[in-house]
């Protein structure tokens, strides 16, 4: 039986990668897409936008009526609507669709309480990034944050095209995360704001972000510790948006059918 999939901006750079991976992949059927009604993509053939060719989707805007039948619903959009889509589906009790993958990045704190409610209701696999390249990055960027002393100052640099919208990077999120759990901390604790001005000398111990943005990047990340005898650099490159879509379609297979809940793509892995 295949693994039935309803896509949510099926429009975007994403989007169409997720729809070329899941076409490709064996046992995977993309059931259903949507896309935000203004967009001008509504009616629009999928596979046609992911330079497939037709598949026979047609591309919808509302998720409750364009995900009836799907196993697991995958959104790489925004947060607003990540959330109103989760929200909907949660609220369908008999609907078939209780699992989500959720990609989507720069959730304020209040969203972040919300997507954590909606995961009593739906089986979530939340992640600041799905490549395997990157989660393995993570943990060892939190067992080299363990044994480093607070004298090692940890400074993540990311790299974006000109288009992304949150700074920094859900990924150099969850690396800097990966890193304050290492020192058995809170992020919040430890993270410090952006040089610019009059910034005085760095506090032992803070976590620092740089970020760029340029071009057509898919993402660059390195993580540094930087102690005042050596530095030690731990990065990962993505090539192409292919790595998270197929992180993702992993993700999607593996919670099919869990139980209601918040997870990672760490639970994925079995990291």
């Amino acid at each position: 039986m295949k693994l039935k999939l309803a896509i949510a901006g099926a429009g975007g750079r994403m989007g169409r990668a997720l729809v070329r991976a899941a076409f490709e992949a064996s046992g995977v059927q993309v059931l259903a897409a949507t896309e935000r009604p203004d967009g001008g993509l509504v009616g629009e053939d999928a596979g046609e936008l992911a330079g497939l060719g037709p598949i026979d989707v047609r591309v919808g805007a509302d998720v409750l009526s364009e995900t009836p039948q799907a196993d697991v619903f995958v959104d790489f959009t925004t947060p607003r609507a990540t959330l109103a889509a989760l929200e909907a589906l949660a609220g369908q009790s008999g609907a078939p669709c209780r699992a989500a993958v959720v990609g989507t990045t720069g959730f304020s704190a209040e969203e972040e309480v919300r997507l954590a409610t909606l995961a009593g209701e739906l089986a979530i696999v939340r992640s600041g990034n799905f490549s395997l390249g990157v989660n393995l990055l993570a943990v060892f960027v939190e067992q080299a944050a363990a044994r480093l002393g607070s004298d090692w100052d940890v400074e993540v640099l990311e790299t974006h095209h000109r288009l992304k919208a949150d700074a920094p990077s859900g990924t150099a999120l969850l690396l800097a995360e990966a890193a304050a759990a290492g020192r058995g901390e809170a992020l919040s604790t430890l993270t410090r704001p952006p040089d610019l001005g009059q910034t005085g000398p760095r506090p032992e111990g803070s976590i620092g972000f740089a970020v760029r943005r340029a071009g057509g990047v898919v993402g660059e990340h390195e993580v540094m510790f930087a102690s005042t005898e050596e530095v030690v650099r731990l990065s990962h490159s993505a090539l192409d948006r292919t790595v998270f879509a197929k992180g993702a379609l992993a993700a999607a297979r593996w919670v099919a059918g869990r139980p209601p809940g918040l997870y990672s793509m760490r639970d994925v892995l079995g990291l």
